[in-house]
Parts: structure tokens; sequence; C-alpha cells
């Protein structure tokens, strides 16, 4: 493989992987919270009703 082609996609990857993790991490960190729950728990009865995402 060409050295130039190597360097531009190993930059390339890092700066898509830098890009996604705080994505990531944002999303698996606020679901549980407007959920009230955690995505594989079963949802427990509350008073509050459904609650839009929003």
């Amino acid at each position: 493989m060409n050295t130039d082609l190597h360097f531009f996609l190993s930059r390339l990857a890092g700066v898509i992987a830098l890009t996604l993790v705080p994505v990531v991490l944002t999303a698996f960190i606020s679901m549980p919270l407007n959920l009230n729950h955690h995505p594989g728990e079963a949802a427990t009865a509350s008073g509050r009703g459904l609650l839009h995402m929003t």
C-alpha cells in the first residue's frame, strides 16, 4: 500500500473514531436517564405515564 494512502486512511480512521466516541458515550449515558431505567430492564410501573424524550 502506498505510504501516503496508509497515512491518510489511518488519520481518517482516527478522526472518525474520535468523533463517534463522544456521541456513543452521550447516547448510552443519557438513555437510562430519559427512560428512568436501563434499556435491558423491565419498565417499572410509575404514576408518571409515558414521557416524550424531546
